[in-house]
């Protein structure tokens, strides 16, 4: 899953980028609430840490832009304030949650993973390809009802696929959606995850489209 940061404080968006990073999750970080809005609108996350008091445009309008455009990821806000009536302000503008500063790391990701379980049990996540299955919110995968157990990354570069079963995914494309902001490594790194799953979902169920990128044909 893909999330986004959009906090000005430099070392705090770092340390919760490294630590949801560690959680399994691919994330990118901004530091302004207009390039904030433009990151949210272009790209596909699965949910956005949203901090209110930003440069260029508040957390409150960065929200309420994103919901105004039929926008509906799921938004956690964090603020350094503290009382009702900003809480219920972050809240009518379209958040989902609200944090207060200073606020304890494990109940962020807490926080998180209890939005992303909302958001899954509402968008059906589960993904049939042939004999094999991705639940995109328990993070299994079946074949053949035998459950295949992965790393968090082989299970994003799977979902990749998945999603866009039958269709080419370049390595590009997978390392933007699974790899985080900080990658500069090579682009080969994919091919030893598919290798990988290859080994654990069946050889003949991922192909290989030269000079193109790979193709989830079916669970065999």
């Amino acid at each position: 899953m893909r999330l986004l940061i959009v906090e000005d404080e430099k070392r705090l968006a770092l340390s919760l980028a490294k630590g949801l990073m560690a959680e399994g999750y691919a994330v990118d970080v901004v530091h302004d609430g207009l390039e904030g809005l433009h990151q949210a609108s272009e790209g596909a996350y699965d949910l956005i840490v949203l901090d209110i008091m930003l440069p260029g445009m508040n957390g409150y309008r960065v929200c309420g832009a994103l919901r105004a455009a039929g926008h509906d990821v799921p938004i956690l806000m964090l603020t350094a304030k503290d009382g009702e009536y900003d809480e219920a302000e972050g809240l009518d503008t379209g958040a989902d949650d609200y944090l207060t500063k200073p606020f304890s790391y494990v109940v962020l990701v807490a926080r998180v993973k209890a939005l992303l379980r909302r958001r899954g049990r509402t968008a059906q996540p589960v993904l049939r390809v042939g004999s094999l299955t991705v639940d995109q919110g328990s993070r299994k995968v079946e074949r053949d009802g035998v459950e295949v157990v992965l790393t968090a990354k082989e299970f994003a570069v799977l979902e990749q696929l998945a999603l866009r079963a039958g269709d080419v995914v370049s390595k590009a494309e997978i390392l933007e959606h699974v790899w985080d902001f900080a990658y500069e490594g090579d682009l080969n790194i994919i091919e030893v995850y598919v290798s990988a799953l290859r080994r654990k979902i069946g050889s003949g169920a991922i192909a290989t489209v030269r000079g193109a990128g790979y193709r989830l044909v079916a669970g065999e």
